[in-house]
């Protein structure tokens, strides 16, 4: 007979050094799970990945028992792992931080094709490019020409945007100009109404 399963955790946790302390343990913890033991399985079962973020699902049955499941490390990981950054542009793809080749984009997409919803290589490399262009990392001879050109439009409506915005700063401070005038004709008018 099947276990029952109470819950399911995902965690994403630096392969080899998951340790008790939080964000494990104050997971974990509350779920019933013995956490040094939960620990050294973990390390020894992501020994290998050393140096990248691991995803792990773990498991919970009724008799608090469990299993956990590793998977493959997030796309936004390899990807500025094979760009060789510290993290993707703010501004996404108006502003390009970082090229790759096509060769890391079928390498980074052959890692991750077990955990994307693609048929084949072709439709994972898509799926990872899309992500790449998400952070500002074009990759070369694909889509590179057409995020330079996308940053020089960001920019230019970027200006455009500024200038608008100082725009109506001035318009603004002419209309409290304004206002306060027509605050000093109303006071008038009362004086009047008052007078009669």
């Amino acid at each position: 007979m099947a276990k029952e399963i109470l819950k399911k955790i995902k965690l994403q946790i630096p392969a080899g050094k998951a340790t008790p302390a939080p964000p494990v343990g104050t997971v974990l913890g509350p779920a019933g799970i013995n956490l040094a033991e939960f620990c050294q399985k973990f390390n020894d079962a992501s020994k290998d990945r050393m140096g990248d973020v691991v995803p792990v699902e773990i498991t919970l049955y009724q008799d608090k028992s469990y299993d956990f499941v590793l998977k493959t490390t997030p796309a936004p990981e390899l990807i500025k792992k094979y760009a060789k950054i510290q993290k993707g542009s703010a501004k996404g793809a108006n502003n390009v931080v970082a090229t790759i080749t096509k060769d890391d984009l079928r390498a980074i997409a052959e890692i991750k094709l077990p955990d994307l919803n693609a048929n084949d290589i072709e439709a994972a490399m898509r799926i990872i490019e899309g992500t790449a262009r998400n952070m500002g990392v074009a990759v070369k001879g694909l889509n590179d020409k057409e995020l330079a050109e996308q940053g020089k439009e960001a920019a230019i409506e970027e200006a455009q945007q500024a200038k608008r915005e100082a725009e109506l700063e001035a318009m603004e401070a002419s209309a409290q100009e304004t206002t306060q005038e027509a605050e000093v004709i109303n006071e008038k008018a009362e004086e009047t109404t008052e007078e009669n």
